[in-house]
């Protein structure tokens, strides 16, 4: 044990910190980020044979990295709050000296030679990288399945998928192999998983956060943190938020920086969106988020019923999504192409097909939604939802079992409008189904204004707790 480190009580009490909470401790010295890192490397081992959330396991670099910062923490000269915080990275975002596999055998199995922009801000920011998590392949559906990795499961019912695409970062902070965790959200894969595992996640304002190489699937795709609070989502997403040249599509300008911002709820304005445009509310879901409505009275907060603007948003966004598929395929050889998910084919098959005059019509539609959605976001000060339509259903699966439905894209429908517009959008936990599973409430703000919703979720999640008591009682170990 390191000199001056005092002993610690239990390994699962490390697993549950926040990186506030460990930031106090590093500064006093009551912790070391190498004890932390070796607590939540067990952890992720512990839990992966039950779970499958890693692809890979970096014991040996995290612990480097640890000791690096517990030098720097000692001296009094840590890099950033993020410092020695243990973080996961999903299997799409490169990082240096890791295989990088988009969960797909159809991928080079070498390692890549450099970090995506927002690792690189991590790891400057003195991240503690402790593993990989899983992903479908190529992040395509909103559950966590691949034929390279497996199937990966939801910890509150090992039978129920944790949704996806950022699955296996869900179930790592639901089960604290972490504190940290970098997902993606094309429609939804963020905030989805963060629903099905109670969780919290956001989707960031495009552009806030680095990408590259730049996704298949265009501009819907964001790279956004994961975690079990919100105030962790907004240390994580401060680190790895900034200007990269390497990001075209980010722009020549730069979003406000994010901070904790005060009474943002006090007397606000806030439009309820409860029609999906596609599939049926879950009824047990409507009545979960209803009840937590109740809450903002505390706040002097006024809510409307609203409904979203644009037309049929379904197609619209399946016009996005399955032309992106379609690029991403034609990088694959046809020989090399016979044990890839059907799914992601018949979707990529489908976007190939697709009559460019339309794409451009489709691209013309996006535009006018989201300027509607701003003109709206001027209206209102935020717009809430369920975080999804439905609870985790059964593993295996695209869509629940006798839904009728035929693809993800039919139950995402709180996810991927947001997708479409931009706008930053964040999930947290508001209450449990009968069957133990958790229910999601979603958080959307104006395009730039993460920082308000950022406050605005850590607001509700203290509002919230007596509706999210389990979630604390919960031991995945």
């Amino acid at each position: 044990m390191p000199n001056g480190i005092s002993p610690i009580a239990d390994a699962d009490d490390l697993c549950r910190l926040s990186a506030a909470e460990l930031n106090v401790a590093y500064r006093a010295g009551s912790l070391s980020p190498v004890e932390v890192t070796m607590a939540a490397l067990a952890r992720a081992e512990a839990i992966n044979p039950l779970f499958n959330a890693f692809t890979m396991i970096d014991r040996k670099a995290a612990i480097e990295a640890a000791g690096a910062s517990e030098k720097r923490w000692r001296a009094g000269e840590p890099l950033s709050a993020a410092d020695g915080i243990p973080t996961t990275l999903k299997d799409i975002v490169w990082v240096e000296g890791w295989s990088v596999r988009y969960g797909s055998r159809t991928t080079p199995a070498a390692p890549c030679d450099r970090d995506a922009p927002a690792v690189a801000l991590l790891r400057r920011a003195g991240a503690v990288f402790i593993g990989q998590t899983t992903t479908p392949e190529f992040g395509w559906k909103a559950i966590t399945d691949s034929g390279l990795c497996g199937i990966t499961r939801n910890p509150w019912n090992a039978e129920k998928t944790p949704g996806g695409s950022s699955g296996g970062a869900a179930v790592a902070a639901a089960t604290g192999a972490g504190v940290f965790h970098l997902g993606t959200d094309g429609g939804g894969s963020i905030r989805i998983p963060a629903s099905f595992t109670g969780i919290a996640g956001l989707k960031p304002t495009f552009g806030r956060v680095p990408a590259y190489p730049s996704s298949a699937f265009g501009t819907v795709a964001h790279i956004g943190p994961m975690a079990r609070t919100a105030q962790d989502l907004s240390v994580m997403t401060q680190a790895m938020s900034g200007r990269d040249l390497s990001d075209w599509q980010q722009g020549a300008g730069t979003l406000a920086p994010l901070g904790r911002i005060d009474a943002t709820l006090q007397g606000a304005r806030v439009g309820y969106w409860s029609k999906p445009p596609s599939g049926v509310l879950d009824e047990e879901i409507a009545a979960a988020v209803s009840h937590a409505l109740t809450y903002f009275s505390a706040f002097g907060a006024t809510v409307e019923p609203i409904d979203l603007p644009g037309g049929d948003l379904l197609d619209l966004f399946q016009y996005h999504w399955f032309t992106g598929a379609a690029a991403r395929l034609a990088l694959i050889p046809e020989n090399e192409r016979a044990g890839i998910d059907p799914g992601f084919l018949e979707i990529a098959r489908a976007g190939a097909a697709f009559d460019a005059k339309a794409l451009v019509a489709a691209q013309l539609q996006r535009g006018e939604f989201g300027a509607a959605m701003d003109r709206l976001l001027d209206t209102y000060d935020f717009i809430v939802s369920p975080g999804t339509s439905i609870p985790a259903f059964d593993v295996g699966l695209e869509v629940p079992s006798g839904s009728g439905l035929s693809r993800w894209t039919e139950w995402a429908a709180f996810s991927y409008p947001i997708n479409l517009s931009q706008q930053p959008a964040c999930v947290i936990p508001c209450g449990m189904t009968a069957a133990g599973l958790p229910v999601g409430f979603q958080i959307v703000g104006t395009r730039g204004d993460d920082a308000q919703v950022l406050s605005a979720a850590a607001d509700l999640e203290a509002a919230f707790r007596p509706l999210t008591q389990a979630f604390r009682l919960k031991d995945f170990a």
